[in-house]
């Protein structure tokens, strides 16, 4: 790890309790919207989002010689080029976290478009300024995008339905939810033909059949459990036995929290030492496919459902609508983490130390500190993604204008 003695020097200043804890509240995750979700546009009269008095940690060290001497040229002129493609998200969106505005991008975003590519580190080094958000201490998985087995028509008894968003899939406030709780969004649902809202189907019930008839079948995947894996990932490509590919994104979701299957399976003894199977991504499958019936039962505890859709042109796309690139993009919280942002990451996993740039998020990552950084498709992607667990510090990179309104918040 190599900045842990910089942050040392970090100070304590004045910030939002609600976005940037000393330790951070449970946070009830919201689904991704779907990338062809128009973007908000945020008022220009905005206020800043800063009145509370908890920590925010910034840094008083210099950021250009980290960056400089941390990360290739090649490397920053991936990261600017992926940087730029959120521009027109983070100049337009508003910022969930309260850690900027978006007329706050707008400098760092016109001086991305003629930047010499060859001085890219330079670019994040005189830019931005870098920000602990909480205690800084990171936790990152990795994802990928699956390459699976798959057709246009179910030819095995065994296929699973690709699903697309539903018809009776909508957000509505349910009987069960007392009025008192009924603030923000209300959750994904499902619309009865008498017009009552209720919980959608869980993963069990769209399993057997729930689904037939409302709503449109994309695609058929071969292997349940490789599809199991490829919903986690939220998109990936089925290649048909005549070599067609077909590419698909996240589109929706049923409204049914994530479960992480690998915890279950820790917490039972079914995976980890002395049983035979590793705690990777890996080493899961083969415990799911040792024991199909007691990983069938396993994979339903995951309730959750992911809906798709065919995707063209460059992909996979991340939860605001842009292309995510392998060793570029990182899943954040929002509520946390702005969209755009780019994130320093040094971890005990070395493979995934540097720069990458906020632009997905996904149903288990809750926290300030909490990123899945993505590593594209292949079986080295696969094995890089499935068995990432890395701890160490992150860095947020915010606008100058940004961390000085910071600085000056009461």
């Amino acid at each position: 790890m190599r900045i842990g003695s910089a942050l040392a020097f970090l100070l304590v200043l004045a910030g939002c309790g609600r976005v940037i804890p000393d330790a951070a509240p449970p946070v009830t995750s919201l689904p991704a919207p779907a990338p062809s979700a128009p973007v908000q546009s945020a008022p220009a009269t905005a206020a800043p989002a800063y009145s509370g008095s908890t920590a925010v940690q910034m840094g008083a060290f210099a950021l250009s010689p980290l960056l400089l001497n941390s990360i290739s040229s090649v490397d920053a002129a991936a990261d600017l080029d992926a940087f730029l493609l959120s521009c027109p998200i983070a100049t337009r969106r508003a910022d969930t976290s309260g850690l900027t505005q978006p007329s706050d991008w707008q400098e760092p975003c016109r001086a991305a478009a003629s930047w010499p590519r060859v001085r890219a580190a330079q670019f994040f080094a005189t830019q931005f300024t870098p920000v602990r958000v909480g205690d800084g201490r990171a936790f990152a998985t990795g994802y990928f995008e699956p390459q699976i087995e798959g057709s246009r028509t179910r030819r095995s008894p065994t296929d699973v339905p690709v699903y697309g968003v539903p018809r009776d899939l909508e957000r509505c406030w349910r009987d069960d939810i007392p009025q008192s709780e009924r603030t923000g969004r209300a959750p994904l649902s499902r619309r009865t033909a008498s017009g009552s809202c209720v919980p959608h189907y869980t993963r069990a019930e769209i399993e057997a059949g729930a689904l037939d008839g409302s709503a449109p079948v994309l695609a058929y995947a071969s292997d349940p459990v490789e599809f199991f894996f490829l919903q986690i990932q939220g998109s990936g490509r089925l290649v048909t036995n005549t070599g067609e590919v077909i590419r698909i994104g996240y589109a929706g979701q049923n409204g049914h929290g994530y479960t992480g299957i690998g915890r279950v399976m820790r917490q039972r003894g079914l995976i980890g030492s002395d049983t035979g199977y590793e705690t990777s991504m890996q080493g899961i499958m083969q415990y799911l496919r040792d024991n199909p019936r007691e990983g069938a039962a396993i994979m339903r505890e995951n309730e959750s459902w992911v809906f798709f859709r065919e995707l063209d042109g460059e992909g996979p796309l991340g939860s605001i609508g842009v292309p995510v690139r392998a060793r570029n993009a990182v899943a954040v919280d929002p509520k946390f983490v702005p969209y755009g942002a780019p994130v320093y990451l040094d971890l005990d996993r070395d493979v995934a130390d540097g720069l990458w740039i906020a632009q997905d998020t996904g149903g288990a990552i809750k926290g300030a500190n909490r990123f899945d950084t993505f590593w594209g498709a292949g079986d080295d992607a696969r094995t890089i993604a499935g068995g990432m667990s890395g701890r160490g510090e992150a860095l947020v990179l915010l606008p100058k204008v940004s961390a000085e309104r910071l600085r000056r918040a009461p």
